[in-house]
């Protein structure tokens, strides 16, 4: 097992590089334009101003419809790093919501979407990968992936959940 001095070494030196800080700078440029994107276009919607940066594991930032804000629910639309992909999320505003809904979507049977195994230690209810290895060198492309996954997730999810 290396040590921590290890990785900082290696951090160093990856930042010496330089492309590190162009690459992640580009990539939460991008995300904040997403979120822009989503604000613009949907201002039904609620999309909070902040977007979580995270530790280099994940960023996100929630769009969330009135009908899932009004259950205390919300959409995530989250870069996982390490995995390099675009996911959407479905999340309780609190754990014990969570919880709830969780047990809710399990008891049911619904599997359209792929349920947490547990929600302990998680931030998510549903997950789906939106975009697999995204190409950023067509942004607008890559918006439209995300964005026509994100309001297919959204429009089903509702769909069951009114039927609850």
């Amino acid at each position: 097992m290396e040590s921590f001095q290890s990785y900082v070494n290696d951090y160093k030196k990856q930042l010496e590089q330089g492309s590190i800080q162009k690459a992640y700078k580009g990539l939460m440029e991008y995300i904040l334009a997403l979120r822009a994107h989503f604000n613009h276009q949907y201002p039904d919607y609620f999309v909070p101003a902040s977007i979580y940066f995270g530790y280099m594991d994940m960023t996100y930032f929630s769009f969330t419809p009135a009908s899932l804000k009004n259950r205390n629910l919300k959409i995530a639309i989250v870069f996982l790093h390490e995995a390099f992909r675009f996911e959407v999320w479905l999340a309780g505003a609190n754990k014990q919501v969570q919880a709830q809904t969780w047990k809710q979507i399990k008891d049911s049977g619904w599997n359209r979407y792929p349920l947490v195994p547990s929600i302990q230690g998680e931030d998510a209810i549903l997950q789906q990968v939106l975009v697999a290895d995204p190409d950023f060198s067509n942004l607008e492309a890559l918006t439209g992936q995300i964005e026509q996954g994100t309001l297919e997730f959204i429009r089903e999810v509702e769909g069951f959940l009114s039927g609850m």
